[in-house]
This record gives C-alpha cells, sequence and structure tokens, in this order.
C-alpha cells in the first residue's frame, strides 16, 4: 500500500512515475478500443458495399431477364446468374422465398448441407419488422467471426419477391497484424518516455526538494548555544521564500532569546551559587561561635587543665577554618576558567600520574597505547582525573570488592578516557542533573566537582558523557580531539 509518510521527494517522483505510467495504460486503451471500433465499421461498409454491387446485378438480371419476375420463378432466373454473380464478387449468395424456404444457392452441390434450406422464422419475422427491410446476424463459429445479412429481391415495381442473403465471413487478420504492430511501437515508444520521465522525475524532485532539504539541514543544525547562520535567497524559488524569510526571522528571535536567557541563567547560576556559599560558610561559623563563647565563659588561668583545654579549643577553631578554606577553594576552581595552553602532552602519562596520587591498588589502568597526544593543561587534565576516580572511590567505599577501571583508548580522530566503577551507581532521575553547579547526591560537600569538570572538558573542545545503572555501577566517558587534528 502506498506510504503517504514516505519523504515528499519520493512521493514527487512516484506520483511522476505513476501519471505517465497510467496515461500510457489509458492511451494504449483507448487506442485497442478504437482499432475495434474501425475493425467494425470496416465490416459493415464492406459488407454494404458488397451488398448493394450484388443488388445492382440482381436488379440487372431481373431487368433483362426473359422469365416473369415473381417468387416462382426466381430459381430458373438465377439458375446460371447466381453462379456469374458469385465469380464477380467472390462471395456466396443464397436465395429465399418470402416464408424463408431455400430457393437457390450458390454453393456447389455437394457442399449444400451445409447451407440452410429453411431460414429460422425468427429471423424472417425480424426482417419484417425491421425499419429498413434489412436484417444482419452476427455470430461466431471455431472462433471465426461471421456475418450474414437478409435483404428483401424486389421486382420491378418495388414488390418483394424473395430474400437474399449474404453470409459474410470477417476476416479482420490484417486488421489485427496493425493493431499488434501498432502496438509493438507504441510500447517501444512509451518505454522510452518512461525511462525519460524516470530521469526527468528523479532531477524535478530533486531540484523541487532541494530547497526544502537545505532549509530542514539549517533547521536540524540550529542550536540555542551557537550562532546560526541564515539561508540565502539566492537559487531560492518564489514559493519557498516565505518560508526562508521565516526562518530567518526565527534566528533572529532565538538569538535574542539566547542572549537573554543566558544572562537570565548566569544570574540565577550566581544567585544560587551566593546562596550556597553563604550557607557553607554559617555551618563552620557557628561551632566557630559557640566554642568561642564557651571558653570565655569557662575560661579560668589558675585551672591546672587550662593548656589542654587551650589545645582543644584552637583544634576546634582551626578545623572550622580549613573548612572555610576549603569552601573558598572548592568556589575559586569552579569559577576559575582553565588556561587555555598549547602544550602537547601524553595522555597516559599524566593519567598514570594523576593515578599515582591515589596510591590505590582497586584503581586499574589500561591503555591501548604507551603515547596518545592531546592538548591540553597539564594541571587541568590532573583535575579531571583526580575528580572522577575520587568520586568513584567515594562511590564503592561500601563494597568489598570495589573495582575502578581507567582506560585510554583512540576512535577515529578523538582521544576517549573511561573513569569506571562498580558502585551504587546514580538514580535515572539525578543523571541529567549531575553536571548542575550545586547538585550532588553525597550528604556533604557543595556539588561543584562534576560542574567544574564539565567546564573544563567543553572550554577545550570535547564532551563528557554519563552512563549509569542503579547497583551496577556508573562510566564517565571523555572525548578529546588529539593534538593534530585541532588547535586550541
Amino acid at each position: 500500500m502506498f506510504n503517504y509518510r514516505r519523504s515528499l521527494r519520493t512521493r514527487i517522483f512516484i506520483s511522476m512515475i505513476a501519471l505517465v505510467v497510467g496515461a500510457s495504460v489509458l492511451i494504449a486503451g483507448v487506442t485497442i478500443y478504437q482499432f475495434t471500433e474501425e475493425a467494425k465499421e470496416l465490416h459493415r461498409e464492406k459488407l454494404n458495399r458488397k451488398e448493394n454491387a450484388i443488388r445492382a446485378n440482381i436488379n440487372y438480371v431481373l431487368r433483362t431477364t426473359t422469365y416473369p419476375v415473381d417468387t416462382e420463378n426466381l430459381s430458373l432466373i438465377f439458375k446460371e446468374k447466381i453462379y456469374e454473380i458469385q465469380d464477380i464478387h467472390n462471395t456466396e449468395i443464397n436465395i429465399y422465398d418470402l416464408d424463408g424456404y431455400l430457393l437457390k444457392s450458390s454453393h456447389a452441390t455437394f457442399y449444400m448441407d451445409s447451407v440452410q434450406t429453411r431460414m429460422n422464422p425468427e429471423k424472417v419475422e425480424a426482417l419484417q419488422n425491421s425499419a429498413d427491410k434489412k436484417y444482419v446476424e452476427n455470430f461466431k463459429v471455431n472462433d471465426q467471426n461471421y456475418q450474414s445479412s437478409y435483404t428483401y429481391i424486389l421486382d420491378n415495381y418495388f414488390k418483394p419477391i424473395g430474400i437474399l442473403n449474404l453470409p459474410y465471413i470477417e476476416d479482420d487478420g490484417f486488421l489485427q497484424r496493425e493493431l499488434r504492430d501498432f502496438l509493438i511501437l507504441l510500447s517501444q515508444v512509451y518505454l522510452f518516455m518512461l525511462i525519460a520521465a524516470i530521469i526527468l522525475a528523479y532531477f524535478l524532485s530533486k531540484y523541487i526538494t532541494s530547497s526544502l532539504q537545505t532549509i530542514s539541514k539549517k533547521i536540524t543544525k540550529t542550536r540555542l548555544d551557537q550562532s546560526n547562520p541564515k539561508i540565502s535567497y539566492n537559487e531560492i524559488s518564489y514559493e519557498i521564500k516565505p518560508l526562508v524569510k521565516a526562518y530567518n526571522e526565527m534566528i533572529d528571535e532565538l538569538e535574542e532569546s539566547a542572549i537573554k536567557l543566558a544572562k537570565t541563567e548566569r544570574e540565577e547560576a550566581w544567585r544560587q551559587m551566593a546562596r550556597q556559599v553563604a550557607h557553607e560558610i554559617k555551618n563552620p561559623l557557628t561551632p566557630m561561635r559557640l566554642s568561642m563563647q564557651s571558653f570565655e565563659r569557662n575560661f579560668d588561668p589558675n585551672d591546672p587543665n587550662i593548656q589542654m583545654r587551650v589545645k582543644e579549643f584552637s583544634k576546634t577553631i582551626i578545623q572550622q577554618i580549613d573548612n572555610l578554606s576549603a569552601i573558598a577553594g572548592a568556589f575559586s576552581d569552579f569559577a576559575k576558567m582553565p588556561a587555555q595552553q598549547k602544550e602537547s602532552l601524553n595522555a597516559v602519562e599524566i593519567t598514570k600520574l594523576a593515578l599515582d596520587i591515589f596510591n590505590d591498588n582497586k584503581i586499574q589502568f589500561y591503555s591501548e597505547k604507551s603515547d596518545i597526544q592531546i592538548k591540553f593543561d597539564r594541571s587541568q587534565l590532573i583535575r579531571i582525573i583526580t575528580n572522577l576516580v575520587k568520586n568513584a572511590i567515594q562511590a564503592t567505599e561500601h563494597l568489598k570488592s570495589p573495582v575502578i577501571s581507567v582506560s585510554i583508548s583512540t576512535e577515529d580522530d578523538n582521544v576517549i578516557i573511561k573513569v569506571e566503577d562498580n558502585g551504587e551507581g546514580i538514580p535515572k532521575d539525578m543523571q541529567e542533573r549531575i553536571f548542575e553547579p550545586r547538585f550532588t547526591t553525597k550528604s556533604s560537600g557543595m556539588g561543584l566537582g562534576l560542574g567544574m569538570v564539565k567546564n573544563i572538558v567543553e572550554t577545550y573542545k570535547g564532551d563528557i558523557k554519563l552512563t549509569s545503572k542503579p547497583d551496577e555501577g556508573t562510566t564517565f566517558t571523555l572525548k578529546f580531539p588529539k593534538s593534530n587534528s585541532y588547535d586550541i
């Protein structure tokens, strides 16, 4: 069944071919019908001409005979003349009386058994009731078409005295051959037309849909976070120009919306970050204040344990100060854009260096080559690997047999770094937000680590993807261009 959901180009192509084929079939059908009708008309005209010629001969014989012109003498009048008329017109002749009984036939005597000695009464009645006093019978015997005409023989006073029967065999073999030859020629012409139509339909459908395909490709590549080129009006058909104009206007509106959205998102992100930082700073300040108040109330210079109490107080204050320093450092790391240095690095070597920091046997490392070059900042690459491996360690610390795998491979012009673990995984509803600033699945921390990683990766024209299944583990896949495929 024809599928109307297929492409417009395919529908135009099929419709044009169907139109040509349908027109060809229709013309062929009309041609065959016309030939058939012409064949019938030719046989009717041929029979009429022969009948008129024979009747003219019969009337001439009746005018020149010495016998009385009546029904009883017809067999005598045409005793010999009937054969002359047959030879002249090459047609069998039968003469019946008015009641339908055979009086004379041009058939040889030994063929007379095949001739009707009496006409069917229905034929006699049909001849009598006909308006033009003529009856033509059509019949077929052994796939051969026959026509047999019955008319009255009139005397000199136009009075019917007998019935003239002319059996006529339709020889349509010539017309059939003509029709066959014509159909062969017609099929050759239509075959050529069909091939030409297929070629024309292909290029025409391609031309018609080319503008739409250009617009479709542009729309597909349209992104909110990038500059989208407009479509030129050159070589665009008049009917497509309103669509192109609407697309270009949409690009302008999209750019304005993107600028407004980016500004709004940045403002909202910094507001959230400020609230989060303020909240995180308040957390260590509260115990510091309580410790200070408690120390002030309970301070006694004469207390023999005053030195130990001062040390404990100092230790508490230092711990809270370290927390404040860690919060400030995390915020600074996230806010700071990575340095874009043209430094060609061996990704394998730098990754090993980052893993050596952990000195953990459960971390497995694999690389398909010993030297895989990328252009990256050394400290930023170490920061990325360290952050991802640290997350993997925290996700597997509750397991008896934790496994963390770090691998480096190449794919076309890209370097692939994977960090995998067999931890508890990340719920599906949280995976979409895992790279958002402030978002975290842990009970502690600010949730800036993965946001920072994504920020660094995208700065170096890379890509990071997360694959995670609950209770099976998590995989972070990083993709960077090789050092010889792009330059920062």
